[in-house]
């Protein structure tokens, strides 16, 4: 039951461990073999999830920047949360919104080797000395 719980996006491990735990179902139960009135529960539960006794940390939208107030989030409404906070910090400026407008790292990871996607990619070594060489070769002849 957990694992299919946490394949809908939005929904992890633990708090579908919480769900089922607080919904008083056996975890080891298939979800194919709910009654109709118990998966309307789980649905309920994963739609509204305040309503159970999770604990906080739990819920993947902790003090909600608009709202401030803790929630769980599935699915397309978690996607379009996402969109609007990288576009709030891009609207204001921080570190992070240029970051992300540039297209860069946005958490403190290096950048001098990694993350070049779309970019040239430095030349190894010997490679360069290959074509040094042959660049010599090259002049000595004309002369």
């Amino acid at each position: 039951m957990i694992p299919a719980l946490s394949d809908v996006r939005g929904v992890g491990d633990n708090f579908a461990q919480s769900v089922v735990s607080s919904l008083g179902l056996d975890p080891k139960l298939r979800l194919g073999t709910l009654s109709e009135s118990q998966l309307r529960e789980v649905e309920k539960a994963l739609l509204d999830g305040s309503s159970l006794k999770v604990p906080q940390w739990a819920f993947n939208r902790r003090r909600d920047p608009e709202t401030g107030e803790t929630k769980q989030l599935i699915a397309s409404d978690l996607d379009f949360a996402n969109k609007n906070d990288v576009e709030r910090e891009k609207s204001v400026q921080s570190w992070r919104g240029i970051r992300h407008s540039l297209g860069l790292k946005v958490r403190g990871q290096r950048t001098r080797t990694t993350g070049r996607h779309g970019r040239t990619v430095g030349v190894r070594k010997s490679a360069l000395q290959a074509a040094a060489a042959a660049k010599g070769a090259e002049e000595e002849k004309k002369k």
